[in-house]
């Protein structure tokens, strides 16, 4: 089924396509460990994964878009730029537990620190800029219900 919103626009260089399409992969594999352990972020990299699927390959995008537990969030995110406040929350919540942790507890080199923490923020702050998606009648959380 097409959607409006899967606009998937191929880069024309052959090389770049596969580094792309790699990029995605990876995004999509982080994204996926993020499910199982807490410490790792799984919006980001799904985000990641669809827009570098969108510019690589209109099969991994359409699969990931019309996923059955994936496909509503990053639809949502790509018809309107935004997503759902549990996804943002669980976002920030894993980013500034994991980053911290391995910045002061497993990196000893001050750079790489500086680094991660650099990364934390800056995706903090396009989470934090990104738009909330409303919550519309007849949704429900994909983790089981309400808390």
């Amino acid at each position: 089924m097409k959607h409006r919103h899967l606009k998937v626009r191929l880069v024309k260089s052959e090389w770049l396509r596969y580094l792309i399409l790699a990029a995605g992969v990876l995004s999509l594999a982080a994204g996926i460990v993020g499910l199982f352990l807490p410490l790792v972020p799984t919006v980001p990299f799904l985000l990641v994964a669809v827009i570098c699927f969108s510019r690589s390959s209109h099969r991994f995008h359409s699969w990931l878009v019309e996923h059955r537990h994936f496909g509503p969030m990053l639809k949502e995110y790509l018809a309107h730029g935004s997503i759902p406040l549990r996804a943002k929350c669980l976002a920030l919540g894993a980013i500034w537990i994991s980053f911290p942790v391995t910045a002061f507890g497993i990196v000893h080199a001050v750079w790489l620190r500086i680094l991660l923490l650099s990364i934390a923020a800056c995706v903090t702050l396009y989470l934090l800029v990104l738009p909330t998606s409303p919550r519309r009648a007849g949704d429900s959380d994909s983790a089981g219900g309400e808390q």
